[in-house]
């Protein structure tokens, strides 16, 4: 359990990790983020990128964070 009462969920595998406000949150958001891990989930699109409070243009030729990509 961390400090602000969030509990953390890792894969010992992957070194994935998730959190949640309860232990069966936070074993579906892990299960999500190995699900994007593994390859699952979309690209990210402009709308994503504005919807983070970043602008397409400013950041083309930038490389984009890992969980990103």
């Amino acid at each position: 359990m961390e400090d602000d009462g969030r509990i953390t969920a890792r894969d010992a595998e992957t070194e994935v990790a998730s959190y949640g406000e309860s232990k069966a949150e936070a074993l579906r958001m892990l299960a999500e983020a190995l699900e994007l891990y593994e390859g699952g989930g979309e690209p990210v699109s402009a709308d994503d990128l504005r919807e983070f409070g970043l602008e397409p243009d400013e950041e083309e030729g930038r490389e984009l964070p890992d969980f990103m990509q």
